[in-house]
């Protein structure tokens, strides 16, 4: 076989190669998109339970449920807030969420529309009781600017809430493990 001809040959396979591979990352990407309407509820600011699934919305952290933040000096109970307010925007007839990826807890990622069309993911964020994990970076900022919801006063990102308790529990765990084992407990 002359040069020219394999040049050609490794080149026909190497483009097959390429096709097949692009389409299998075509159909790996290609999850179907889940769509639930109807009756939620708000677990917290950024979780809805819809009958037995769970899902989390997508792009935003919300306040824990127990969490407080500072407002004018005083306490008050962002988290708590952050879910009334989720609750009452898909409490709205016609919201619609949809998703085709879960979390490490398989809850269902979602973008939720309000029968009205609007974003309510963003409209959480745009309402300060969500910051920005993603996507909603202008939302954040226009909160920001208002002072509306958790940027009123100080508060301690979600995920810093969760990581120190984590921290607590794995750290509680060992002083009770070591307490069992010297004979305290």
């Amino acid at each position: 076989m002359t040069r020219g001809l394999r040049l050609i040959r490794d080149g026909v396979t190497a483009f097959a190669l390429l096709a097949l591979v692009a389409l299998i990352a075509a159909k790996l990407n290609d999850a179907a998109k889940i769509e639930h309407t109807g009756a939620f509820h708000a677990a917290d600011g950024d979780s809805l339970t819809w009958g037995d699934e769970r899902l989390r919305l997508e792009g935003v952290d919300a306040p824990e449920l127990n969490q407080s933040c500072e407002r004018a000096g005083k306490a008050w109970a962002c988290g708590r807030a952050a879910r009334a307010a989720l609750q009452e925007m898909v409490l709205a007839s016609g919201t619609l969420c949809q998703g085709s990826r879960r979390d490490r807890y398989d809850r269902l990622l979602v973008i939720c529309r309000s029968g009205a069309g609007g974003d309510i993911n963003a409209a959480m964020v745009r309402e300060g009781m969500a910051i920005s994990y993603g996507d909603y970076g202008k939302e954040e900022a226009e909160a920001r600017a208002r002072k509306a919801g958790l940027w009123a006063g100080t508060f301690e990102r979600p995920r810093d809430v969760r990581d120190h308790a984590r921290q607590r529990s794995g750290f509680d765990g060992a002083l009770r493990f070591i307490a069992q084992i010297v004979g305290w407990e």
